[in-house]
């Protein structure tokens, strides 16, 4: 068996893609899948599987969530190593001990392509800034997430891929729930 981590993107927003954690753990451990924990009502699933393709995984927990809950949800698997990677390279540590939210960190569907990349970077988000690395980005917010034009939505449609972003104490978090199995 080997710990995974699923990130869901887009539920329990604004009253949209409703799903109880609870239920969700559930469902998940009736699929097949073991010890399975949720941390806050964001999407953040730690499992163990002996399934060892992240790409199977991720389809099958969407399908799971189709089934059960009517609705597409992206998820992207991550593990604990990857995590632990994202923590030792946060090219923001200087400034993460000032805010302990920060950096968020947009995790991708894939690496982007150089061209892709080159047209994020082309953007115009103000004072906010990103620095790209595998299949991550690390976001930094001059004034808060709510008020940044450096969104999900933004930088899905500039590297044509899936992004769910997490803040930096959610990361935290999961590598010690990880770590804990």
């Amino acid at each position: 068996m080997k710990t995974y981590i699923a990130l869901l993107r887009g539920i329990n927003v604004s009253g949209h893609k409703i799903i109880k954690m609870e239920l969700l753990r559930e469902v998940l451990v009736s699929n097949g899948f073991n010890n399975v924990s949720t941390y806050i009502q964001s999407g953040n699933i730690v499992f163990d599987s002996a399934n060892k393709n992240a790409a199977a995984l991720e389809h099958e927990i969407s399908q799971i969530i189709f089934k059960q809950f009517g609705f597409d949800v992206p998820v992207r698997i991550t593990t604990l190593l990857e995590l632990e990677q994202i923590f030792n390279e946060n090219p923001f540590v200087k400034e993460s001990v000032e805010n302990p939210t920060q950096p968020y960190v947009a995790f991708l569907s894939d690496v982007p392509t150089h061209n892709n990349l080159q047209s994020l970077q082309a953007a115009n988000f103000g004072k906010d800034l990103f620095v790209s690395k595998n299949k991550v980005l690390y976001l930094w917010y001059a004034d808060s997430p709510a008020n940044t034009k450096l969104s999900n939505v933004a930088i899905e449609g500039k590297l044509k891929l899936k992004a769910t972003s997490r803040n930096w104490k959610t990361v935290v978090k999961l590598i010690s729930l990880a770590t804990q199995k």
